[in-house]
C-alpha cells in the first residue's frame, strides 16, 4: 500500500500509467470497436481526418481506415514489447544466474558470449535475424530479445555474486539442496528486483525496434503496425501528412508512457528500501 501511495504521489508515474492505460484500452477494445479486417479497404482513398464519422482519422492511399489501424497497431506494439521484455529478462536472468553461481570457467565463457552480443547494436542484430529468418511476429519478438538479454544477464550476475556467499545459501548447502535448486529457488528470487527494473527500458526499446523493422518492411505482413503505417504515409507525406503523424504520435506516447511508468516504479521502490 505504501508503494502504491508513493506511485500516486509521483506525477511521472501517474502520467505514465495513464498513457499506458489508454494504449492498453485501445489494444483490448480493437476487436470490439473494429471487428473487420483493419487491412481491408473501408472507404475512398486519402479521406482527410474528421471529414466523415465513418473514418474519423481518415483513410490511407488504399482506403484503409486509419483509426482501425491505430487501434490494432496498439495490440501489435504492446504484444511485441511485453513478449520481448519477458523473453529477454527470463533468458538474461538464467544466464546471469548460471554465470554468477557457477563461477570459474563457466562464468568466464558466459560473460564472453555476453560481451560478443553487446558489441552488436540491438537493432542491427534484430535486422539481421529477421532478414534471415523471415518476417513474422514470433521472429520479431525473438530478434528483439536476442539483443536485449545482455543487460539483465549482467545485472543478475552481479546480484548473484553478492548473494551466493550469504548465510541462507550456506544453510541450503548444509541441508543438502542441489546447487541448481539453490540457484533457482533461493538465490535468483532475491536477485530479480534490480533485473525487473530494466523492464521499462526493454519494453520501450522493443516497441521502437518493432516499429523500425515494420517501417523497413520487415514486420509481420499479416498485422497492422504503427511502423508500417508511418512507412505507408511517407509516400504521400506532402499531400497527406496525417498518415505518418497520427501513428507517430501514438508511438511516441507509448514509449513515453512506458518510460515514465518505469521511472515512477523505480523511484517508489528506492524510497521503500530507504525507509525499510
Amino acid at each position: 500500500m505504501k508503494t502504491l501511495s508513493r506511485l500516486l504521489r509521483s506525477p511521472e508515474a501517474v502520467a505514465g500509467f495513464a498513457l499506458l492505460a489508454g494504449m492498453a484500452a485501445m489494444a483490448l477494445l480493437a476487436p470490439l470497436l473494429f471487428p473487420a479486417d483493419p487491412l481491408a479497404i473501408a472507404g475512398p482513398p486519402l479521406t482527410p481526418p474528421f471529414e466523415t464519422w465513418q473514418h474519423v482519422f481518415g483513410t490511407d492511399r488504399l482506403g484503409r481506415d486509419v483509426l482501425a489501424g491505430l487501434f490494432h497497431g496498439a495490440r501489435t506494439s504492446l504484444a511485441v514489447g511485453l513478449a520481448a521484455a519477458a523473453a529477454a529478462i527470463v533468458a538474461g536472468s538464467l544466464i546471469g544466474t548460471a554465470a554468477g553461481f557457477a563461477g570459474g570457467l563457466a562464468d568466464e565463457a558466459l560473460m564472453r558470449v555476453t560481451d560478443a552480443f553487446q558489441t552488436v547494436p540491438a537493432f542491427l542484430l534484430a535486422l539481421a535475424f529477421v532478414s534471415v529468418a523471415g518476417p513474422s511476429l514470433t521472429t520479431v519478438v525473438a530478434a528483439i530479445a536476442l539483443g536485449a538479454w545482455t543487460g539483465p544477464a549482467r545485472i543478475a550476475r552481479a546480484e548473484i555474486l553478492s548473494l551466493r556467499e550469504r548465510d541462507f545459501v550456506a544453510g541450503a548447502r548444509v541441508v543438502g539442496m542441489h546447487p541448481v535448486e539453490i540457484a533457482l529457488r533461493e538465490v535468483l528470487p532475491n536477485a530479480l528486483p534490480p533485473v525487473l527494473a530494466l523492464s521499462s527500458v526493454i519494453v520501450a526499446g522493443a516497441v521502437l525496434i518493432e516499429a523500425s523493422l515494420s517501417f523497413l518492411g520487415l514486420g509481420d505482413p499479416n498485422r497492422v503496425t504503427w511502423g508500417g503505417m508511418i512507412a505507408e504515409g511517407r509516400t504521400v507525406l506532402r499531400s497527406a501528412p496525417f498518415l505518418s503523424i497520427i501513428p507517430g504520435i501514438a508511438l511516441v506516447l507509448t514509449v513515453l508512457g512506458v518510460y515514465l511508468a518505469g521511472e515512477g516504479v523505480v523511484e517508489a521502490s528506492a524510497a521503500r528500501r530507504s525507509f525499510a
